[in-house]
């Protein structure tokens, strides 16, 4: 792969890089790590790349990189940029013949999305989109107990994520995640809502199978002086006719990185919390609670979750380990297609829809707080 974006300074290029090489799959040939050319060419150095393979800029990159023999050419780019940086890149890199692996939330705005939805289907190329969450063993195992109608009808879904990490004016004392994720111009229309609440929504709809079909938000810039959202609450409506509530705060105090998910059903619920990734609890109303746990029984978990565990059972699978997962099944479809072997179970990661629904969301949110939580259609 090639890397635009995640240099020096970076939180989420070396997590990016990290999961990646994981599996022994992929490797980081070439990068435009920085709009500093100093500090891309620090990054891949470091990362032990040939010095005429670290870019200065990301068009130059794709520009070159295309015109390379298929044998050292990448077969995808990642793109770990902050927001504004998305959609330019990723749609050069589809249209020079590259798979493209993108940050969330997709792009800018609705219109960027469906024109890079277009240009995917146009170039035959592959997209995964990282809500990596959805990587997650007990979260594969919750959307197929949902899914196989285990816990009924969907009537209720509860989903928030809560961070305490904004909860003062950062932004303005150094922070560069927090220096771009506070301006517009870079970070698009919304704050925590993209940041945080764009995985929250993902990871409703992925684990529940439904979609949101419409929407209230109140939005609210806590912290003084803050133009974009720190805090947010929703209400949902899904397709089946299930209410839903969606809550995303950085500025919950003392909040760590707390997403959880609870879905209640006819028959019975399940819920899942982040930062006990390993748990996934059902609950009936006539029986004692089952709890299941990563990497105890397969013939229990089910394949899906077995498919993306990768240590035995007690010891903690996270964060790296749920992105290396995208990236290891985006691989393996983007060598099934090369070989043309293709099979269904790899394709279980997000791409181009998610993309779309993540910025429909995100507009419909904003458009909703804007008119004072009146009701929006996605």
């Amino acid at each position: 792969m090639g890397m635009i974006g995640g240099g020096g300074g970076s939180f989420i290029g070396p997590v990016h890089r990290m999961a990646a090489r994981l599996d022994g799959m992929i490797e980081l040939v070439s990068g435009a790590f920085s709009s500093d050319p100093a500090v891309s060419a620090a990054t891949g150095k470091s990362e032990g790349l040939e010095p005429e393979r670290t870019y200065a800029d990301w068009h130059g990159m794709i520009t070159r990189e295309k015109t390379l023999p298929d044998e050292i050419r990448p077969h995808f780019l990642a793109i770990v940029t902050p927001n504004h940086l998305h959609y330019g890149p990723a749609r050069m890199a589809l249209e020079a013949g590259f798979s493209v692996l993108c940050d969330k939330p997709l792009c800018m705005s609705v219109a960027e999305a469906i024109d890079l939805y277009d240009t995917v289907h146009r170039t035959g190329r592959l997209f995964c989109l990282t809500h990596n969450y959805t990587g997650y063993p007990m979260v594969k195992r919750a959307r197929e107990i949902v899914l196989s109608g285990e816990i009924g009808d969907v009537r209720k879904v509860a989903v928030e994520y809560f961070q305490g990490w904004l909860s003062s004016p950062v932004e303005k004392e150094g922070n560069r995640q927090a220096e771009w994720r506070a301006d517009p111009s870079r970070a698009g229309i919304a704050g925590a809502m993209a940041d945080i609440g764009t995985h929250a929504f993902n990871l409703a709809e992925y684990v529940s199978g439904l979609e949101v079909v419409s929407l209230s938000a109140d939005l609210h810039s806590v912290v003084p002086g803050r133009v974009l959202d720190d805090d947010g609450n929703l209400f949902l409506r899904f397709d089946n006719g299930a209410s839903g509530t969606l809550l995303a705060s950085q500025i919950a105090l003392g909040e760590e990185n707390s997403l959880s998910l609870r879905i209640y059903g006819s028959k019975g619920s399940i819920s899942w919390h982040q930062m006990e990734p390993n748990s996934m609890t059902v609950r009936w109303p006539d029986k004692p609670m089952q709890i299941y746990r990563t990497a105890t029984s397969f013939a229990e978990l089910g394949m899906a979750a077995g498919r993306h565990t990768r240590i035995p059972a007690g010891h903690p699978e996270g964060f790296i380990e749920a992105f290396a997962n995208l990236y290891r099944n985006f691989a393996l479809h983007i060598a099934a297609v090369n070989s043309g072997t293709a099979q269904d179970h790899i394709l279980d990661y997000p791409g181009i829809n998610e993309g779309v629904r993540g910025m429909k969301f995100l507009e419909a949110s904003v458009a909703s707080a804007s008119e004072k939580s009146f009701w929006k259609n996605l």
